[in-house]
């Protein structure tokens, strides 16, 4: 699994575009809009939009600070639980 350092704003904003254009379609596979463009078809501005995008995306989640290990709730380890009275 990658981690978010691992991933460029270019690659998550190639991935977005993928997706974004396999959900808008409807589920008899006809495009909503017109045909699925490829990224290399996409115009530069809006390439640029989505890549600014994607580095504001990457960028709140590395910011994002994780849950302090004793609030996450978690199963009693195997042998750890008490059972019974």
């Amino acid at each position: 699994m990658s981690t978010i350092q691992d991933v460029s704003a270019e690659q998550l904003a190639k991935v977005f575009h993928h997706y974004r254009q396999a959900l808008g379609r409807d589920c008899d596979g006809h495009g909503v809009k017109e045909e699925a463009s490829s990224w290399e078809r996409t115009s530069q501005d809006e390439r640029k939009l989505m890549v600014a995008a994607a580095r504001l995306a990457l960028l709140e989640l590395a910011a994002t600070p994780a849950r302090p290990a004793r609030l996450r709730k978690y199963y009693a380890k195997p042998g750890e639980a008490e059972w019974g009275c």
